[in-house]
């Protein structure tokens, strides 16, 4: 099954883009559009998941987990994975709470 919708719309091409259309020899307009139909057949090539399969899919990852150490939640926190948050100061977000 095949749509044909006819749209126009202006937005602002960042240079990265025009100058890979420009490195294929295709005006940007061009580019784009194949852009679009690649990520349109994509779509059509990742066929749909059923509920079992995806119980299956969860249950495979989790094969073997019983050995993991139990971990409580606070271990979870986005600085245990990334670092302190710093500001736009280059502080460390936990020190611009502290009184100064």
């Amino acid at each position: 099954m095949r749509y044909h919708y006819r749209m126009r719309i202006s937005v602002t091409i960042p240079d990265q883009l025009a100058a890979q259309a420009e490195s294929r020899g295709v005006s940007v307009d061009a580019y784009v559009r194949e852009l679009l139909e690649q990520a349109a057949v994509r779509d059509e090539t990742v066929p749909p998941r059923n509920r079992e399969e995806i119980e299956a899919f969860l249950a495979a990852m989790a094969e073997g987990s019983e050995s993991l150490p139990l971990l409580p939640t606070e271990s979870f926190t986005r600085g245990s994975f990334y670092g302190p948050l710093e500001d736009a100061r280059g502080d460390a977000a936990e020190q611009a709470n502290e009184p100064t």
